[in-house]
């Protein structure tokens, strides 16, 4: 075999191991997570005399959660929560009706999350850690994108808990605040929307 021929297929073998190092540092990581059983979903809100608190508990539907981590250690979220609008209890009867019929439940009946991203994969460790993420809130026939702060930690049993919160308006989803009484008690645009899940990695 001659020098040049030697030369050419050194040539070819390092470019291959080149490209093949390359490739496995810049390929996607993807993570399941199994959405488990057991969240939930809290509206905070206040009148113009007080305040209230509804919860959806035990609401989630069995789903997954797909994580897309690239190179640049973004991550890209695939997976969404639907809640039932009937399953809000504010913990008074009235209350309770009129925020069902505030948010239009018999037109739209389902509340959706739908995740898009986190600014880094979680550390998953017992402390909690604050996280970034972009989420589509889908609520009355409209879809608003939000920021939202996360916090993630994992417990010895390998569960996530996921911890997401962020501010609302009603108007922000084209709805008028109750008002009862004749306008004597109103509910300020305001919401603060919490939601908690528990996730479990998959293969």
């Amino acid at each position: 075999m001659s020098l040049k021929v030697i030369t050419y297929c050194l040539i070819l073998f390092v470019f291959g191991i080149t490209f093949i190092a390359w490739t496995s540092g810049n390929a996607n990581l993807k993570i399941k997570w199994l959405i488990l059983k057991g969240g939930s979903l809290k509206v905070n809100g206040s009148t113009n005399i007080n305040t209230f608190s509804c919860i959806v508990a035990d609401n989630t539907p069995i789903d997954t959660l797909i994580c897309t981590v690239n190179k640049d250690a973004s991550v890209l979220m695939n997976g969404k929560i639907s809640l039932d609008i009937y399953g809000f209890d504010c913990h008074n009867p009235m209350m309770t009706l009129d925020l069902r019929k505030t948010l239009k439940a018999k037109e739209y009946p389902s509340m959706r999350v739908n995740f898009l991203s986190l600014s880094k994969f979680p550390d998953l460790k017992a402390t909690p850690e604050a996280i970034k993420g972009w989420v589509n809130i889908e609520l009355s026939g409209v879809t608003k994108r939000y920021e939202v702060s996360y916090k993630f930690s994992m417990d010895n049993m390998k569960v996530i808990h996921l911890v997401g919160d962020r501010s609302v308006n009603f108007s922000d989803f084209n709805i008028t605040p109750p008002r009862k009484l004749g306008g004597i008690i109103r509910a300020n645009d305001r919401l603060d929307v919490e939601f908690s899940l528990d996730l479990k990695e998959v293969n």
